[in-house]
């Protein structure tokens, strides 16, 4: 094979195996990325809660 054959021959393996990917349409995308941003901000609110929680009674603890 020659220099430029090869990175030829490597986009069009790319090609080939990007068109049998699933794609997700667009309300699928859509939802997961509003569940990933509400998990996230939930996850938040609960490891700061718990980090103040912890934080008080550590400081009355160790007063």
């Amino acid at each position: 094979m020659n220099i430029l054959a090869k990175p030829v021959n490597f986009l069009n393996e790319v090609r080939s195996e990007l068109s049998k990917v699933a794609w997700s349409t667009r309300n699928e995308l859509m939802a997961s990325t509003v569940l990933v941003i509400t998990i996230t901000a939930i996850m938040t609110i609960f490891i700061g809660i718990v980090d103040l929680g912890l934080s008080r009674f550590l400081s009355v603890v160790f007063k």
